[in-house]
Protein backbone atom coordinates (compact mmCIF):
# COMPACT_ATOMS: atom_id res chain seq x y z
CA UNK A 1 0.00 0.00 0.00
CA UNK A 2 1.40 3.33 -0.73
CA UNK A 3 1.05 6.09 1.38
CA UNK A 4 0.35 9.89 0.74
CA UNK A 5 0.45 12.36 3.42
CA UNK A 6 -0.91 15.64 3.98
CA UNK A 7 0.67 17.63 6.90
CA UNK A 8 -1.90 20.92 7.25
CA UNK A 9 -5.93 20.74 7.05
CA UNK A 10 -6.46 24.50 6.46
CA UNK A 11 -7.80 25.44 3.29
CA UNK A 12 -4.58 24.04 0.95
CA UNK A 13 -4.28 20.73 2.94
CA UNK A 14 -8.06 20.31 2.97
CA UNK A 15 -8.35 21.22 -0.74
CA UNK A 16 -5.77 18.65 -1.64
CA UNK A 17 -7.41 15.74 0.66
CA UNK A 18 -10.74 16.67 -1.05
CA UNK A 19 -9.10 16.29 -4.68
CA UNK A 20 -7.30 13.32 -4.04
CA UNK A 21 -9.48 10.76 -2.73
CA UNK A 22 -11.76 10.80 -5.50
CA UNK A 23 -8.21 10.50 -8.22
CA UNK A 24 -6.42 7.61 -6.14
CA UNK A 25 -7.33 3.89 -6.19
CA UNK A 26 -8.35 2.92 -2.43
CA UNK A 27 -6.70 -0.71 -2.99
CA UNK A 28 -3.33 0.82 -3.40
CA UNK A 29 -3.23 4.37 -1.60
CA UNK A 30 -3.71 5.20 1.73
CA UNK A 31 -3.89 9.08 2.69
CA UNK A 32 -3.35 10.55 5.60
CA UNK A 33 -3.90 14.45 7.11
CA UNK A 34 -2.28 15.97 10.28
CA UNK A 35 -3.38 19.06 11.86
CA UNK A 36 -2.57 19.82 14.89
CA UNK A 37 -5.99 20.37 16.43
CA UNK A 38 -9.63 19.75 15.57
CA UNK A 39 -10.79 23.65 14.55
CA UNK A 40 -10.94 24.62 11.13
CA UNK A 41 -10.98 28.62 11.47
CA UNK A 42 -12.29 31.16 8.18
CA UNK A 43 -9.29 33.20 8.95
CA UNK A 44 -10.44 35.75 6.02
CA UNK A 45 -12.93 36.65 9.29
CA UNK A 46 -10.67 37.92 11.76
CA UNK A 47 -10.28 41.04 10.00
CA UNK A 48 -14.04 41.80 10.84
CA UNK A 49 -13.94 40.14 14.49
CA UNK A 50 -11.98 43.64 15.93
CA UNK A 51 -15.54 45.39 14.66
CA UNK A 52 -18.31 43.47 15.69
CA UNK A 53 -19.14 42.20 11.59
CA UNK A 54 -18.40 38.65 12.47
CA UNK A 55 -18.37 36.43 15.98
CA UNK A 56 -15.88 33.96 16.94
CA UNK A 57 -18.41 31.38 16.46
CA UNK A 58 -18.95 32.26 12.64
CA UNK A 59 -15.66 31.35 11.67
CA UNK A 60 -14.78 28.69 13.33
CA UNK A 61 -16.43 24.93 11.96
CA UNK A 62 -14.83 21.24 13.19
CA UNK A 63 -11.98 20.52 10.48
CA UNK A 64 -13.52 16.55 10.22
CA UNK A 65 -16.75 18.18 8.66
CA UNK A 66 -14.61 19.38 5.71
CA UNK A 67 -12.36 16.29 4.95
CA UNK A 68 -13.79 13.40 2.79
CA UNK A 69 -14.59 10.34 3.75
CA UNK A 70 -11.81 7.71 3.13
CA UNK A 71 -8.40 9.49 4.86
CA UNK A 72 -6.78 8.97 8.01
CA UNK A 73 -7.09 11.95 9.97
CA UNK A 74 -4.49 12.42 13.02
CA UNK A 75 -4.46 15.64 15.25
CA UNK A 76 -1.06 16.37 16.61
CA UNK A 77 1.78 18.49 16.02
CA UNK A 78 4.16 17.93 13.60
CA UNK A 79 8.20 17.60 15.45
CA UNK A 80 10.35 16.89 12.46
CA UNK A 81 10.34 15.57 8.34
CA UNK A 82 13.20 13.66 7.96
CA UNK A 83 12.76 13.70 4.10
CA UNK A 84 15.55 11.36 3.81
CA UNK A 85 13.97 8.31 5.51
CA UNK A 86 10.15 9.96 3.64
CA UNK A 87 9.37 9.87 7.22
CA UNK A 88 7.44 12.15 9.50
CA UNK A 89 7.87 12.64 13.55
CA UNK A 90 4.78 14.30 15.01
CA UNK A 91 4.21 14.97 18.42
CA UNK A 92 2.04 12.47 19.60
CA UNK A 93 5.54 10.11 18.87
CA UNK A 94 4.13 8.81 15.65
CA UNK A 95 5.96 7.98 13.31
CA UNK A 96 4.57 8.42 9.46
CA UNK A 97 6.02 6.84 6.34
CA UNK A 98 4.99 8.15 2.95
CA UNK A 99 5.54 7.89 -0.49
CA UNK A 100 4.39 11.63 -1.37
CA UNK A 101 4.59 14.58 1.01
CA UNK A 102 2.49 17.49 0.31
CA UNK A 103 3.65 20.12 2.98
CA UNK A 104 0.70 22.84 3.61
CA UNK A 105 1.17 24.06 7.38
CA UNK A 106 0.76 27.40 6.75
CA UNK A 107 2.00 30.88 8.28
CA UNK A 108 1.73 32.27 12.01
CA UNK A 109 2.35 35.95 13.42
CA UNK A 110 5.19 35.42 15.45
CA UNK A 111 5.72 38.41 18.06
CA UNK A 112 9.04 37.65 19.27
CA UNK A 113 10.63 38.44 16.22
CA UNK A 114 10.38 41.93 17.08
CA UNK A 115 12.06 43.63 20.44
CA UNK A 116 9.45 44.74 22.57
CA UNK A 117 6.61 43.84 20.71
CA UNK A 118 5.37 40.87 22.51
CA UNK A 119 5.91 42.76 26.05
CA UNK A 120 3.97 45.00 28.59
CA UNK A 121 1.92 46.48 25.58
CA UNK A 122 0.24 43.26 24.23
CA UNK A 123 -3.20 42.46 24.45
CA UNK A 124 -3.19 46.20 26.53
CA UNK A 125 -2.50 48.69 23.74
CA UNK A 126 -0.81 46.69 21.18
CA UNK A 127 -3.14 44.13 19.41
CA UNK A 128 -2.74 41.64 16.50
CA UNK A 129 -5.61 40.76 14.44
CA UNK A 130 -3.98 38.16 12.47
CA UNK A 131 -5.58 35.23 15.13
CA UNK A 132 -8.88 34.98 16.54
CA UNK A 133 -7.39 35.34 20.04
CA UNK A 134 -5.97 38.83 18.87
CA UNK A 135 -9.04 40.05 16.97
CA UNK A 136 -11.41 39.20 19.74
CA UNK A 137 -9.19 40.77 22.42
CA UNK A 138 -8.86 44.09 20.24
CA UNK A 139 -13.01 44.18 20.01
CA UNK A 140 -13.17 44.39 23.41
CA UNK A 141 -10.66 47.43 23.08
CA UNK A 142 -11.86 49.13 20.51
CA UNK A 143 -15.85 49.12 22.26
CA UNK A 144 -14.87 51.08 25.25
CA UNK A 145 -11.66 53.12 23.26
CA UNK A 146 -12.42 56.82 23.24
CA UNK A 147 -9.92 57.63 21.17
CA UNK A 148 -5.97 58.74 20.60
CA UNK A 149 -3.40 58.02 17.90
CA UNK A 150 -4.16 54.67 16.08
CA UNK A 151 -0.89 53.53 14.58
CA UNK A 152 -1.31 49.88 11.61
CA UNK A 153 2.21 48.75 11.63
CA UNK A 154 3.21 45.92 9.13
CA UNK A 155 6.71 44.64 10.51
CA UNK A 156 7.86 42.62 7.45
CA UNK A 157 6.83 41.26 4.72
CA UNK A 158 5.61 38.39 3.26
CA UNK A 159 2.70 38.45 5.62
CA UNK A 160 -0.65 36.48 5.01
CA UNK A 161 -3.42 38.51 3.13
CA UNK A 162 -0.90 41.39 2.16
CA UNK A 163 -3.87 43.64 1.24
CA UNK A 164 -5.90 42.70 4.88
CA UNK A 165 -4.03 45.79 6.69
CA UNK A 166 -5.30 48.20 4.22
CA UNK A 167 -8.65 46.83 5.13
CA UNK A 168 -8.06 47.40 8.42
CA UNK A 169 -7.40 50.72 7.73
CA UNK A 170 -10.15 51.62 5.76
CA UNK A 171 -12.53 49.62 8.21
CA UNK A 172 -11.28 51.64 11.22
CA UNK A 173 -12.38 54.65 9.48
CA UNK A 174 -15.99 53.28 9.05
CA UNK A 175 -16.30 51.90 12.74
CA UNK A 176 -14.95 55.26 13.90
CA UNK A 177 -17.03 57.42 12.11
CA UNK A 178 -20.21 55.41 13.15
CA UNK A 179 -19.31 55.68 16.57
CA UNK A 180 -19.10 59.65 16.14
CA UNK A 181 -15.81 59.75 17.22
CA UNK A 182 -13.41 59.49 13.80
CA UNK A 183 -12.56 63.46 14.76
CA UNK A 184 -10.47 62.36 17.70
CA UNK A 185 -8.61 59.23 16.04
CA UNK A 186 -5.62 59.92 14.18
CA UNK A 187 -5.02 57.03 12.10
CA UNK A 188 -1.50 56.30 10.33
CA UNK A 189 -0.68 53.36 8.17
CA UNK A 190 3.47 52.06 8.69
CA UNK A 191 4.93 50.06 5.85
CA UNK A 192 8.04 48.88 5.16
CA UNK A 193 7.38 49.40 1.68
CA UNK A 194 7.80 52.17 -0.28
CA UNK A 195 3.94 52.76 -1.28
CA UNK A 196 0.70 51.68 0.04
CA UNK A 197 0.60 47.97 -2.06
CA UNK A 198 3.80 45.75 -4.30
CA UNK A 199 2.08 46.43 -6.91
CA UNK A 200 2.48 50.14 -8.45
CA UNK A 201 -1.06 50.58 -10.49
CA UNK A 202 -2.98 49.03 -7.59
CA UNK A 203 -0.83 51.02 -4.77
CA UNK A 204 -1.41 54.28 -6.49
CA UNK A 205 -5.40 53.64 -6.39
CA UNK A 206 -4.88 52.21 -2.21
CA UNK A 207 -2.68 55.29 -1.63
CA UNK A 208 -5.28 57.72 -3.12
CA UNK A 209 -8.13 55.67 -0.83
CA UNK A 210 -5.82 56.29 2.36
CA UNK A 211 -5.64 60.25 1.68
CA UNK A 212 -9.10 60.29 1.05
CA UNK A 213 -10.07 58.75 4.46
CA UNK A 214 -7.59 61.18 6.28
CA UNK A 215 -5.16 57.95 6.76
CA UNK A 216 -1.35 58.97 7.01
CA UNK A 217 0.79 56.60 4.80
CA UNK A 218 4.62 56.60 6.16
CA UNK A 219 6.47 54.26 3.61
CA UNK A 220 9.86 52.63 4.25
CA UNK A 221 9.68 51.71 7.58
CA UNK A 222 11.60 48.76 8.60
CA UNK A 223 10.35 47.96 12.36
CA UNK A 224 13.27 47.57 14.81
CA UNK A 225 11.44 47.56 18.01
CA UNK A 226 8.55 48.60 19.96
CA UNK A 227 8.91 50.46 22.98
CA UNK A 228 6.09 49.65 25.22
CA UNK A 229 6.98 51.90 28.15
CA UNK A 230 7.48 55.00 25.93
CA UNK A 231 4.61 53.61 23.64
CA UNK A 232 6.40 54.26 20.20
CA UNK A 233 7.77 52.17 17.55
CA UNK A 234 11.46 52.32 16.31
CA UNK A 235 12.71 51.78 12.72
CA UNK A 236 16.27 50.88 11.80
CA UNK A 237 17.08 54.10 10.81
CA UNK A 238 16.25 54.83 14.45
CA UNK A 239 12.93 56.79 12.96
CA UNK A 240 10.46 56.95 15.98
CA UNK A 241 6.47 57.25 15.92
CA UNK A 242 4.49 57.16 18.76
CA UNK A 243 0.86 55.64 19.42
CA UNK A 244 -1.43 55.30 21.49
CA UNK A 245 -3.24 52.14 20.21
CA UNK A 246 -0.74 49.85 17.65
CA UNK A 247 -2.08 47.36 15.45
CA UNK A 248 0.37 44.99 14.74
CA UNK A 249 1.21 42.67 11.67
CA UNK A 250 3.88 40.86 13.19
CA UNK A 251 6.70 39.00 11.26
CA UNK A 252 5.09 36.03 9.71
CA UNK A 253 7.08 32.46 9.72
CA UNK A 254 6.46 28.88 8.72
CA UNK A 255 5.75 26.30 10.73
CA UNK A 256 8.51 25.81 13.36
CA UNK A 257 8.76 22.23 12.44
CA UNK A 258 10.21 23.32 9.09
CA UNK A 259 12.99 25.19 10.87
CA UNK A 260 13.54 21.48 13.16
CA UNK A 261 13.69 19.81 9.64
CA UNK A 262 16.06 22.30 8.50
CA UNK A 263 13.93 22.77 5.00
CA UNK A 264 13.17 26.50 5.08
CA UNK A 265 14.57 29.86 4.44
CA UNK A 266 14.67 31.94 7.55
CA UNK A 267 11.58 32.27 8.29
CA UNK A 268 11.01 28.88 8.15
CA UNK A 269 9.18 29.11 4.22
CA UNK A 270 10.12 26.28 2.10
CA UNK A 271 11.91 26.88 -1.32
CA UNK A 272 9.64 25.98 -4.01
CA UNK A 273 9.28 25.84 -7.77
CA UNK A 274 7.05 28.83 -8.49
CA UNK A 275 5.44 26.89 -11.35
CA UNK A 276 5.49 23.30 -10.74
CA UNK A 277 4.57 23.72 -6.69
CA UNK A 278 7.76 20.70 -6.00
CA UNK A 279 9.47 21.62 -3.43
CA UNK A 280 13.48 22.10 -4.15
CA UNK A 281 14.31 19.99 -0.93
CA UNK A 282 13.38 15.98 -2.43
CA UNK A 283 11.00 15.13 -5.47
CA UNK A 284 8.69 13.42 -3.76
CA UNK A 285 7.73 16.60 -1.52
CA UNK A 286 5.39 19.20 -2.78
CA UNK A 287 4.45 22.70 -1.08
CA UNK A 288 1.11 24.80 -1.21
CA UNK A 289 -0.49 27.63 0.09
CA UNK A 290 1.11 29.67 2.65
CA UNK A 291 4.15 27.23 3.43
CA UNK A 292 5.99 28.31 0.28
CA UNK A 293 8.66 30.60 -0.75
CA UNK A 294 7.15 31.70 -3.92
CA UNK A 295 6.49 35.24 -4.70
CA UNK A 296 2.72 35.18 -4.79
CA UNK A 297 0.30 36.41 -2.43
CA UNK A 298 -0.46 34.14 0.41
CA UNK A 299 -3.55 33.93 0.72
CA UNK A 300 -6.82 31.62 0.25
CA UNK A 301 -7.52 32.22 -3.13
CA UNK A 302 -3.72 31.51 -4.07
CA UNK A 303 -4.02 28.30 -2.79
CA UNK A 304 -7.09 27.60 -4.41
CA UNK A 305 -5.66 28.07 -7.71
CA UNK A 306 -2.66 26.48 -6.87
CA UNK A 307 -4.21 23.25 -5.36
CA UNK A 308 -5.43 22.82 -9.85
CA UNK A 309 -2.05 23.19 -10.09
CA UNK A 310 -0.39 20.66 -7.60
CA UNK A 311 -3.64 18.39 -8.37
CA UNK A 312 -2.41 17.71 -11.94
CA UNK A 313 1.43 17.90 -11.32
CA UNK A 314 1.27 15.11 -8.37
CA UNK A 315 -0.68 12.88 -10.31
CA UNK A 316 1.85 13.16 -13.16
CA UNK A 317 4.75 12.34 -10.25
CA UNK A 318 2.59 9.67 -8.91
CA UNK A 319 2.62 8.02 -11.94
CA UNK A 320 6.28 9.02 -13.66
CA UNK A 321 5.55 11.72 -15.97
CA UNK A 322 6.99 14.93 -16.55
CA UNK A 323 5.34 17.27 -14.32
CA UNK A 324 2.53 19.24 -16.99
CA UNK A 325 0.91 22.08 -14.58
CA UNK A 326 2.28 25.44 -14.49
CA UNK A 327 1.05 27.69 -11.80
CA UNK A 328 1.09 31.59 -13.08
CA UNK A 329 0.64 33.08 -9.74
CA UNK A 330 -2.37 33.94 -9.91
CA UNK A 331 -4.18 35.64 -6.78
CA UNK A 332 -7.92 37.29 -6.80
CA UNK A 333 -8.69 39.92 -3.80
CA UNK A 334 -12.04 41.48 -2.60
CA UNK A 335 -10.81 44.06 -0.42
CA UNK A 336 -13.09 45.40 1.82
CA UNK A 337 -13.47 50.08 1.97
CA UNK A 338 -15.61 50.19 4.31
CA UNK A 339 -19.29 51.44 4.62
CA UNK A 340 -20.32 48.61 2.87
CA UNK A 341 -17.97 49.21 -0.49
CA UNK A 342 -15.19 47.14 -1.51
CA UNK A 343 -12.40 46.89 -4.48
CA UNK A 344 -11.20 43.90 -6.18
CA UNK A 345 -7.57 43.05 -7.82
CA UNK A 346 -6.92 40.16 -9.85
CA UNK A 347 -3.17 39.43 -10.89
CA UNK A 348 -0.52 37.41 -11.43
CA UNK A 349 3.32 37.04 -11.28
CA UNK A 350 3.71 38.72 -14.48
CA UNK A 351 0.49 41.13 -14.68
CA UNK A 352 -0.19 43.86 -12.07
CA UNK A 353 -4.00 44.67 -11.24
CA UNK A 354 -5.77 45.92 -14.32
CA UNK A 355 -9.58 47.98 -14.89
CA UNK A 356 -12.00 46.12 -16.43
CA UNK A 357 -14.67 44.16 -15.66
CA UNK A 358 -15.07 40.39 -13.98
CA UNK A 359 -15.83 37.75 -13.71
CA UNK A 360 -17.33 38.17 -17.51
CA UNK A 361 -15.60 40.61 -20.02
CA UNK A 362 -17.83 43.62 -20.57
CA UNK A 363 -20.35 42.64 -18.51
CA UNK A 364 -18.88 41.56 -15.11
CA UNK A 365 -20.71 42.76 -12.82
CA UNK A 366 -18.03 43.80 -10.56
CA UNK A 367 -15.60 45.98 -11.53
CA UNK A 368 -11.63 45.62 -11.31
CA UNK A 369 -9.85 48.28 -9.20
CA UNK A 370 -12.83 50.46 -9.07
CA UNK A 371 -15.01 50.72 -5.37
CA UNK A 372 -18.56 49.38 -5.92
CA UNK A 373 -21.15 47.65 -3.10
CA UNK A 374 -21.19 44.96 -5.33
CA UNK A 375 -17.48 43.95 -4.80
CA UNK A 376 -18.29 44.57 -0.72
CA UNK A 377 -20.97 41.60 -1.20
CA UNK A 378 -19.01 39.64 -3.31
CA UNK A 379 -16.24 39.65 -0.01
CA UNK A 380 -19.21 38.98 1.95
CA UNK A 381 -20.55 36.20 0.16
CA UNK A 382 -17.17 34.28 -0.23
CA UNK A 383 -17.64 32.92 3.32
CA UNK A 384 -20.85 30.98 1.95
CA UNK A 385 -18.14 30.12 -1.13
CA UNK A 386 -15.09 29.14 1.14
CA UNK A 387 -17.02 26.74 3.10
CA UNK A 388 -19.59 24.89 0.82
CA UNK A 389 -17.62 25.15 -2.69
CA UNK A 390 -13.80 25.86 -2.31
CA UNK A 391 -12.75 23.84 0.69
CA UNK A 392 -14.60 20.83 -0.83
CA UNK A 393 -12.85 21.14 -3.89
CA UNK A 394 -16.20 21.76 -5.97
CA UNK A 395 -15.57 23.92 -9.28
CA UNK A 396 -16.32 27.50 -9.12
CA UNK A 397 -17.65 29.00 -12.24
CA UNK A 398 -15.56 31.27 -14.01
CA UNK A 399 -12.58 31.22 -11.78
CA UNK A 400 -9.72 29.45 -13.41
CA UNK A 401 -6.71 28.59 -11.82
CA UNK A 402 -4.45 30.41 -14.41
CA UNK A 403 -5.41 34.89 -14.34
CA UNK A 404 -7.32 35.92 -17.67
CA UNK A 405 -6.89 38.69 -19.95
CA UNK A 406 -10.57 38.35 -20.49
CA UNK A 407 -12.35 42.06 -19.67
CA UNK A 408 -9.37 43.86 -18.24
CA UNK A 409 -8.08 46.33 -19.94
CA UNK A 410 -4.35 47.21 -19.93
Amino acid sequence: MKKLLILGAGTAGTIMANKMVGALDRKQWHITVVDRDGDHHYQPGYLFVPFGIYSPQDIIRPRRNYLPKGVDVIFSGIETIDHAKNQVNLSNAQVLDYDFLVIATGAHPDPSETEGLGGAGWRRNVFDFYTLEGATALYHHLKEWKGGRMVINIAEMPIKCPVAPLEFAFLADWWFTTQGIRDKVEIEYVTPLSAAFTKPKAAELFGGFLGKKNIKLIPDFALASVDPAANKIVSWDEREIPYDLLISVPVNKGDEAIARSGMGDELNFIPTDKHTLRSKVADNIFVIGDATDLPSSKAGSVAHFQADILFENLLDAINGRPLSASFDGHANCFIESGFNKGLLIDFNYETEPLTGKFPLPGIGPMPLLKESRLNHWGKMMFRWIYWNMLLPARPIPLMGSAMSMRGKIK
